[in-house]
């Protein structure tokens, strides 16, 4: 960092220091301008007079009182006013006292809005000026009372314009400070939203395959010394399931992975199109399910899709785990009108249901899956026995809406 560079620094961290450099540099410049002589018989010329004790007096109130021009701006302005139209009264030959007036008339300016920038603007103006061309010693038309006029004014518009650029700098950074602000919560808030999604599928995965490996393995083990042939066709289901449930969680912990780490699977989400599948599972773990369509045809995004996939999943798994052995499902799948709707039932007779009122992590999934697409999910016991699981989801979503909307 130069000298220079470190003493505006210091200059700046001191404004009370930087005003009295401000004010020291205004007496000098005042000093030495009341030297010039205006009239000299050869136009403009340096002479070696002495100013008159007024002026000087004068000047040094003027520059004295720049010192507290942040502190004070409008009393300055009025003490330098005041000094200035003394000076233009009695000063001949006058000596350049209005500069203070101008440097203070900057000050307001820079400090307080347009209009009252405006309004002291003029009002300085025309006082001073005023007073030098009617009770000045100089004609009215001297170019001292022109060039009084001249810099009041430019003293006005630049204080406004420094204003301006301060303010419009000040917007800017706001502006930035917001957007970045905005940036952060909007990342901290997909980061929220896209690991509850990840909870939810693992839960989803996790329950419904487990679920079907302790069914399986009850029965093999129950028949695993009369009837061996059944006990390894449950065996065989195990493992089925159990491959099945690795795989959905390799595919579920690839998108935790991080830039440079090896390459995630790429078998897509599941959906729908393997709901026979799904129900082929439990059929095997000993639960009848009946699958009942009327949206063939009807294609559905992904997130609806997966959606509707996993409710069902999760809807099966629990009457699998609490319904009772003796249970029997029912699942159907129905377009009406811009909705998909999903229904489950069951006539078990458990009583330790996870997904009654007030139920598990299920229940709570299956409601943020719906919630979260905007649609509805209404849950509860049946009149004479069993469970109802009903989610109504758009075949539309607000992404899809926008992509089909666009030109």
């Amino acid at each position: 960092m130069s000298t220079l560079t470190r003493a505006r620094c210091r200059l700046q961290a001191h404004p009370t220091a930087l005003d009295a450099a401000l004010a020291a540099g205004v007496l000098i410049c005042m000093v030495a301008g009341s030297f010039v002589d205006p009239h000299g018989p050869d136009g403009v010329r340096w002479g070696l007079r002495t100013p008159d004790p007024l002026s000087l007096v004068l000047m040094t109130l003027g520059a004295a009182a720049l010192v507290f021009r942040r502190r004070a701006p409008r009393t300055v302005l009025a003490l330098a006013g005041a000094l200035s139209v003394a000076e233009s009264v009695t000063g001949d030959p006058r000596a350049p006292v209005a500069m203070c007036a101008v440097i203070a008339l900057y000050t307001v300016a820079s400090t307080t809005d347009r209009p009252t920038t405006w309004r002291i603007g003029l009002l300085t103006m025309t006082v001073l000026t005023g007073a030098a061309m009617v009770a000045g010693p100089l004609p009215w038309y001297a170019q001292e009372n022109l060039a009084i006029f001249a810099w009041t004014g430019i003293g006005a518009t630049l204080g406004d314009a420094v204003r301006s650029r301060r303010a419009f700098v000040q917007a800017i950074r706001e502006r930035a400070e917001k957007a970045e602000r905005t940036r952060e919560e909007e990342a901290r808030r997909r980061v929220a939203e896209e690991r509850l999604r990840i909870a939810r599928d693992l839960h989803d995965v996790v329950a419904h395959h487990i679920a079907l490996v302790n069914v399986q393995a009850g029965v093999a083990a129950h028949v695993m010394d009369k009837r061996p042939d059944q006990a390894k066709e449950a065996l065989a289901h195990v493992r089925e399931a159990s491959r099945s449930a690795l795989g959905e969680l390799r595919a579920t912990v690839g998108l935790l992975r991080q830039s440079g780490d090896p390459e995630a699977p790429t078998e897509p989400a599941p959906g729908l199109d393997r709901l026979d599948e799904l129900a082929g599972t439990f059929r095997s773990a000993g639960l009848r399910v009946e699958v009942a369509r009327t949206d063939e045809g009807t294609a559905l995004p992904a997130a609806v899709d997966l959606a509707a996939y996993r409710i069902i999943q999760e809807a099966l798994t629990n009457v699998q785990k609490h319904a009772g052995t003796e249970a029997r499902a029912e699942v159907s799948v129905v377009r009406v009108g811009p909705h998909i709707e999903v229904t489950v039932l069951d006539d078990g007779t458990g009583e330790d249901r996870e997904h009654a009122p007030g139920g598990g992590h299920g229940l709570l999934g299956m409601r943020e899956r719906v919630t979260a697409l905007r649609g509805t999910l209404t849950t509860g016991p049946r009149y004479g026995g069993g469970f109802r699981v009903h989610a109504i989801l758009p075949v539309k979503t607000r992404a899809s809406a926008a992509r089909d909307n666009t030109p």
